[in-house]
């Protein structure tokens, strides 16, 4: 497949590239920063809230062979004022899908976040589990971000039928530094297989799958990936005797307690237009 990743130069974006290109894919990145020297891959420098020049590069590449899917990386990683998040997450993916339409692409892999559900309290979940099906309950800024970018999803996936799937990212780590990451963790290689599933998955529509590996203490529902194809190797269980030789912390409490972990604390609570 020809695939434009988007956010190629952060840090999911350089493994997910990586292990595209390994897989036999032709792929093209696109960031707002300009490739390092060794980029493995054709590049192009833009801002995706820059609709026009978005619009040259989908017309450079449909024009010169063909692009079959964009895998949408690119995004502020982190909290910040709710008009700095909608730009970051919303505009952005319109801005993507717009060109989509445009040029007759028809499928989008998004990475959304566990933090578009954050704020659901760990306690009470049916079989410890939370579900696809549960209702948006953003911990931040960052996580209404989400929520609204995969309702744009959602929109074009019914006006245009366009094939887009939200990946609720966990915790992306070359290993689980806490114990909430023995729940949330994604592998870096779990995660390409999960991009992989997404590109190739039959006519999914719209679909939203939790993005970890598989682990053993995972709070989240899986199965809706497996639909997908997704099948994680990995489990953040092989890592729980280093975690846990550590003595628990009033932290580890306060990060279990909601699925979105420290992100559903005071400590990120601001005025949406600061």
């Amino acid at each position: 497949m020809r695939l434009l990743v988007t956010g190629a130069a952060g840090s999911i974006g350089t493994v997910v590239t990586a292990g595209l290109l390994a897989g036999g894919h032709d792929v093209f990145g696109l960031d707002r920063v300009p490739a390092l020297d060794e980029s493995m891959v054709p590049w192009f420098t833009a801002d995706c809230t820059d609709a026009d020049a978005v619009e040259a590069v989908f017309a450079e590449l449909v024009g010169s062979g063909g692009l079959d899917a964009v895998v949408h990386l690119a995004g502020y990683p982190g909290e910040a004022s709710l008009p700095e998040e909608l730009a970051s997450h919303v505009v952005t993916t319109a801005v993507l899908l717009d060109a989509m339409v445009a040029h007759g692409v028809t499928r989008m892999v998004y990475a959304s976040s566990n933090h578009a559900v954050g704020r659901t309290p760990r306690a009470g979940l049916p079989e410890g589990l939370l579900t696809v099906d549960a209702r948006p309950r953003p911990d931040t800024f960052y996580g209404v971000g989400k929520v609204a970018a995969e309702g744009l999803l959602s929109l074009y996936a019914d006006r245009y039928g366009i094939d887009a799937l939200s990946t609720r990212i966990g915790s992306f780590l070359p290993q689980p530094e806490t114990r909430r990451n023995l729940a949330t963790w994604l592998s870096h290689d779990d995660a390409v297989r999960m991009v992989e599933a997404c590109l190739t998955t039959p006519d999914p529509g719209f679909a939203v799958l939790y993005g970890i590996s598989a682990n053993t203490r995972a709070w989240w529902d899986l199965d809706p990936g497996r639909d997908l194809g997704y099948h994680p190797q990995d489990d953040a269980e092989t890592h729980a005797a280093r975690i846990e030789a550590t003595p628990a912390t009033a932290d580890d409490d306060a990060e279990a307690a909601h699925v979105g972990g420290p992100f559903a604390g005071e400590t990120f609570y601001r005025k949406a237009l600061d």
